[in-house]
């Protein structure tokens, strides 16, 4: 683990045993990247309460840290697109742009474990499909993570809010 992406304050998953998570790890709560799972939580339910913009913000900060190549990487680089395509699609119809960036999204998450720092990337797939198919199949899809779709909360809102403003 790279010291940049230690966090000791995010906790362990809900449920599961997801990718980047080890119970006897103990630095960073089990989390090979605690940053990267604090992310995570934070852009996976700003993206279920339809705030892909922030949502967006959040994975993209983080995704700094990983240089390219790596599936941390790849895997932000993948979520990046999906709340940049959700975005086109619900805030500007944009359809087109929606679905150049999901097929983005499938080519950076292609060999992505299934369940990566709680995200069912499966799942996340399977959706970026469907919509590529049918932009409609987007509307009211939700990231599960650690097996539920959580929503925002303020504390999401404020990261969102500081990543915008800096340090």
């Amino acid at each position: 683990m790279d010291e940049h992406t230690r966090d000791d304050t995010v906790g362990p998953p809900i449920s599961g045993d997801p990718a980047g998570w080890d119970a006897e790890r103990a630095r960073s709560n089990g989390w090979e990247h605690g940053t990267l799972r604090r992310a995570t939580l934070h852009g996976v339910r700003l993206f279920n309460s339809g705030e892909y913009h922030e949502s967006h913000d959040c994975f993209e900060d983080e995704w700094y840290n990983y240089g390219s190549g790596n599936v941390e990487s790849k895997f932000l680089h993948g979520m990046v697109q999906v709340a940049a395509g959700a975005y086109k699609h619900a805030d500007f119809e944009d359809d087109a742009g929606m679905r150049s960036l999901f097929e983005t999204a499938l080519q950076y998450l292609h060999g992505v474990p299934e369940d990566f720092y709680g995200v069912d990337v499966i799942d996340v797939r399977t959706a970026l499909s469907n919509a590529l198919e049918d932009p409609t199949a987007i509307e009211g899809w939700r990231i599960r993570l650690d097996g539920r779709e959580p929503e925002a909360r303020e504390e999401d809102y404020t990261y969102a809010e500081a990543l915008e403003h800096g340090p």
